[in-house]
């Protein structure tokens, strides 16, 4: 450390100025009221409401803001001129430039906000940010520590734009794979000719159980191509013989999903059961179960995931302006090209191959992705330490 550096704890230079509820506030402006700045204004900008400023705490653009309620809190954001919202605090310190102070908070976020306070609405522990020792380099030095944070910020950014970009140009070749896939001079039959389609059942919320045998496969479960029971694992014992027999899932059978954002194309996603044995389909998915002695569910997977069906498909999208639904009809009417079993698994094959390479390249990507908050923390890391 530069020997006309000096290590403080924050908390011996810090000020935190709380937000209040106003007294008045209004959706629209009024005479004499200011932007009501909340996490929504100073992170994007957009102010929903304005308040009175009497005998509340009042920011000026550029200020610094670090959330203290909320799942968010330690977020740190630059204000623009108002009043500072109840779930925030203006904070700053002696002998440290705005952004300074914001790049060594935004170093200790993930602390902050795993270890909140509280067992209702989860609080900033501003303990721990006063008690986090600093290094305080003169002013021009900090400036040139900020400069250099952020040209190396930079850097990733433009990395990370290159990688999204990456997976949207994957996105567009698997379309092109299976555009090509089903090009050419083969027969074309209704999908109720060599399928059965089946609707989903509204399975009792309240005899859901986390012991229960059968997994209760929901709209936001089924993934293209995969399941994800990572945010919502539902399961039950809602069971009779004539539930079984009519919506326990079998192998080769191919959901899809009914409903999403009208217009967006955010549903209509298709996944196949392979070795799934006690999946039961609930509302708002369907599947079709296949004449095995016609189709082979491997190539309809594929084949309902394309860009000739899914336009069939939305074709039939109902609904108001912001959900859209599918009915089954999507799933009988439609016209499908049906070439024999053995250019089917031709097919199939070609096309795994292809999406064997993207799934390879993605699985990179997304891994690349996934660290890039961890190379931030570094460099902060770094940036604290003298290491800039």
């Amino acid at each position: 450390m530069n020997s006309n550096w000096t290590e403080y704890e924050l908390g011996t230079i810090l000020y935190m100025e709380k937000g209040k509820k106003p007294k008045k506030q209004s959706a629209e402006m009024a005479d004499g009221f200011l932007p009501y700045v909340d996490i929504k204004a100073f992170e994007k900008g957009i102010v929903d409401s304005y308040a009175s400023p009497e005998k509340c705490v009042l920011c000026d653009d550029g200020d610094l803001l670090i959330v203290c309620d909320g799942s968010r809190s330690g977020l740190t954001g630059r204000a623009i001129k108002g009043v500072v919202g109840s779930t925030l605090s203006k904070i700053s310190a002696d002998g440290l430039t705005t952004e300074y102070l914001r790049y060594f908070i935004q170093s200790k976020y993930t602390l902050l906000n795993t270890r909140k306070k509280g067992t209702g609405t989860p609080h900033l522990n501003a303990q721990i940010l006063k008690q986090s020792k600093l290094i305080v380099p003169p002013l021009p030095e900090q400036e040139r520590i900020v400069a250099r944070i952020e040209e190396l910020f930079s850097e990733l950014d433009k990395a990370v734009e290159t990688l999204k970009t990456t997976k949207q140009q994957l996105t567009i070749y698997r379309q092109a794979v299976l555009k090509e896939a089903f090009e050419g001079d083969y027969p074309k039959i209704p999908l109720k000719n060599i399928s059965k389609a089946i609707s989903g059942y509204a399975f009792k919320s309240k005899k859901y159980t986390a012991d229960g045998q059968y997994v209760v496969v929901k709209i936001g479960n089924v993934k293209q191509f995969k399941f994800d029971f990572s945010r919502d694992l539902t399961k039950t014992n809602e069971i009779d013989e004539d539930i079984l027999k009519k919506y326990l899932l079998k192998q080769g059978d191919c959901l899809i999903t009914l409903t999403g954002s009208r217009g967006k194309r955010d549903y209509g996603f298709v996944s196949m059961i392979t070795n799934q044995d006690n999946y039961l389909l609930n509302q708002r998915v369907a599947a079709l179960r296949f004449n095995l002695d016609k189709a082979l569910p491997e190539f309809y997977q594929y084949y309902l995931s394309s860009f000739d069906y899914k336009n069939q498909f939305f074709s039939y999208e109902t609904g108001n302006v912001g959900q859209g639904n599918v009915g089954i009809k999507a799933l009988t009417d439609t016209i499908v090209v049906c070439p024999s079993l053995e250019q089917q698994k031709k097919i199939v094959l070609a096309i795994e191959a292809c999406m064997s390479t993207c799934d390879s390249i993605e699985k990179t990507v997304d891994t690349t992705l996934q660290q890039t908050e961890a190379m931030r923390q570094s460099i902060l890391k770094q940036a604290f330490e003298g290491g800039l």
